[in-house]
């Protein structure tokens, strides 16, 4: 909850700023009442394109978790194993450079190339858990008691299956963040200039010896989403251990 908070402010204080605003006088300044973290190389306010940068790098990454939750689940029940291993095997970074190859680089060629492979994981594993589940003697039961198709899923393939792959979306969020923010490193996603990490990133790499808080500020940031997601997760794994030692 803390580390929550703490990120929700400093995303909140950030947005109240103006992320373009260049002040040349003021290139590379150090942190400051006036600048928490400092200036880029431009003069811009690093905490508001930090801010701003959370805003769009975290919702659409937390969008792409949802989209590939979806087709992980669909995709796994159906058990496409060798697409599943196929789109396994293709690095984002490579995604991307096809979909910026066909349909150029931009925001939405960023998302729908680490779509395009991060559902596989969570289909691979909805479709170990779909193939445990269908194996159990409580399965086999219900069948012999006359429940139909309907019921079983109802009642025993989705309350197995979806929680653990659940989880599984939220544990993804900085990783599908992180290949974001790669591709915007490499110019790939979203264009100058709009904040974006990755594009944080790139664009004061230079100065790192000079302004390491350029730097260091979307570092933290996108490490601190992987602790947040983490944390998360094992408090959801917590929470659904508790709740079935009070199940009658």
């Amino acid at each position: 909850m803390v580390l929550a908070l703490l990120f929700a402010a400093v995303t909140a204080a950030g947005l109240l700023r103006d992320p373009d605003r260049v002040d040349a006088a003021l290139r590379l300044a150090g942190p400051s009442a006036a600048h928490p973290f400092g200036t880029d190389s431009l003069g811009r306010d690093v905490l508001a394109r930090l801010g701003h940068g959370a805003a769009r790098t975290v919702l659409t990454a937390v969008a792409v978790c949802a989209v590939t939750l979806l087709l992980g689940l669909v995709l796994g029940a159906l058990r496409a194993g060798p697409l599943t291993e196929t789109a396994n095997a293709l690095p984002a970074i490579l995604a991307g450079l096809i979909v910026a190859g066909i349909a150029g680089p931009g925001p939405w060629g960023a998302a729908a190339a680490v779509t395009a492979v991060a559902w596989a994981p969570l289909a691979a594993h909805t479709s170990a858990l779909y193939a445990q589940e269908r194996a159990a003697p409580h399965l086999a039961a219900a069948r012999a008691l006359g429940a139909g198709r309907w019921h079983l899923a109802r009642r025993h393939l989705l309350p197995a299956v979806l929680p653990p792959v659940l989880r599984h979306a939220v544990l993804r969020v900085p990783a599908v963040a992180l290949a974001l923010a790669s591709l915007g490193f490499l110019g790939l996603g979203t264009p100058a200039p709009a904040p974006e990490w990755g594009r944080m990133l790139s664009e004061n790499m230079p100065y790192a010896e000079r302004a390491p808080w350029s730097v260091l500020a979307p570092a933290a940031a996108l490490a601190a989403l992987g602790a947040l997601a983490v944390l998360t997760t094992a408090a959801l794994r917590g929470r659904a251990a508790h709740d079935r030692k009070a199940a009658p």
